[in-house]
């Protein structure tokens, strides 16, 4: 039984693809999870073939439960994450287990914000940033001419604990709250202004390819960045083009990763590309349909492929205009109900909609990408063509909330 070992899913968007490919390329499909939840929904993932609750946080109890699959006759062929932290840990046990593996340490190196701005130290790529380790340290930076400021947990995935600071008053109770829940070190850096751009990548032998490039829309929220769209770029300048790929190829390089996946999300200032953050593994949410039906390239069956050691299929098969379009709750409360689904599916131009939370379900204000509910998927004869559908489409869709 040839096996695929997944640590870790959510039940929608990238790494649920991922399961769900695995098993429709043919292989058995192990998923290592913790969420009693998907235990007790074991229902909901027919693509898996053996679900096992374990602390996928203890790196001692995730190999123990892939010697027992070992033991029980599995061939492992791969053992992989599409999620943060776990992308690290998965390379790490498929090393160990002498399985075909990503870059393991260039993995650990984007998942930790610090490491990776020590890569790019030196470089136009990395804005100005300091590392804060006590409340005391943070008195003595001289930061009040360098605002507005951007304050990050090292270790945060989703837009999570990063926010944006304005005044000494919120960078002196930021600081305080992260290092309260994160006693060993912040990261505070230079806020970049400008057009954001996510690109996604393979790394196949040291050989980097660029598979689509998004032009990212930000919705700030309480000091919180939220993207709330994203707009497939076609037919850009030869320039744009070339200063991108250079950045993108220096970036992943000076990281050291010869074989993987990675997104990249920069800005554009003062004629140097500067970069937010890199992630070892494809964005979630709609990212693979994005691509899929806007280039013809699954990326989420091209990067198990990539695992796997077979050939690889990412050269475009068309360029279609696709933009997607997010939905956040401006209130905090218990779910009422959800209205307009159908006739947002039925709004012109659309392709895909995706409603994330259930009757009686509490949700929340956006502090972090987990806290987007919904989002349309739609195509245009041009880019602005598909913004208006996919946000004409999004606006018949309400959210009704019983307030907190």
């Amino acid at each position: 039984m040839k096996t695929i070992v997944f640590i870790n899913t959510q039940k929608s968007g990238s790494s649920r693809e991922a399961l769900q490919t695995s098993r429709r390329m043919g292989y058995e499909t192990v998923l290592l999870t913790k969420k009693l939840s998907q235990i007790n929904n074991r229902n909901l993932f027919p693509e898996v073939s053996k679900m096992i609750l374990c602390d996928i946080d203890d790196f001692e109890a995730l190999r123990f439960e892939i010697k027992q699959l070992q033991k029980a006759n599995y061939e492992l062929v791969s053992i992989i994450s599409f999620i943060d932290p776990y992308c690290f840990t998965a390379s790490k046990l498929a090393e160990l287990f002498g399985i075909n593996h990503f870059s393991t340490e260039a993995i650990n190196k984007m998942q930790d914000k610090k490491l990776s701005r020590a890569c790019l130290k030196g470089t136009p790529y990395t804005p100005w940033y300091s590392i804060i380790h006590s409340f005391n340290e943070c008195l003595s930076c001289d930061v009040r001419e360098r605002l507005p400021l951007m304050i990050k947990n090292p270790q945060s995935s989703g837009s999570r604990d990063v926010i944006l600071v304005n005044s000494m008053a919120e960078f002196y109770d930021n600081v305080k709250r992260l290092l309260s829940l994160y006693p060993y070190q912040v990261i505070i850096e230079q806020y970049i202004e400008g057009e954001q751009y996510l690109v996604e990548t393979i790394v196949e032998n040291n050989k980097i390819h660029i598979i689509a490039i998004i032009e990212q829309e930000i919705f700030l929220y309480n000091g919180h960045s939220i993207v709330i769209g994203y707009n497939l770029k076609h037919n850009l300048k030869k320039e744009f083009q070339l200063s991108l790929g250079k950045a993108v190829h220096d970036i992943i390089n000076l990281h050291g990763m010869e074989q993987g996946t990675c997104h990249l999300e920069l800005r554009y200032i003062n004629n140097n590309w500067k970069l937010i953050e890199i992630n070892p593994r494809i964005s979630g949410g709609a990212m693979n349909d994005i691509i899929r039906y806007g280039l013809g390239i699954n990326l989420v069956e091209e990067t198990l492929k990539l695992a796997l050691k077979e050939e690889l299929n990412i050269t475009p098969k068309y360029a279609l205009h696709i933009n997607a379009q997010y939905l956040t709750c401006n209130i905090s409360g218990k779910l009422l109900k959800v209205t307009g689904r159908n006739e947002a599916l039925n709004s012109q131009g659309v392709i895909n909609v995706f409603i994330k939370p259930t009757r009686g379900q509490f949700i929340s204000v956006p502090v972090a990408m987990g806290f987007r509910y919904a989002y349309v998927l739609a195509n245009g004869i041009s880019e602005q063509d598909a913004l208006v559908k996919a946000k004409r489409a999004l606006n018949k869709i309400k959210l009704h909330v019983l307030k907190e």
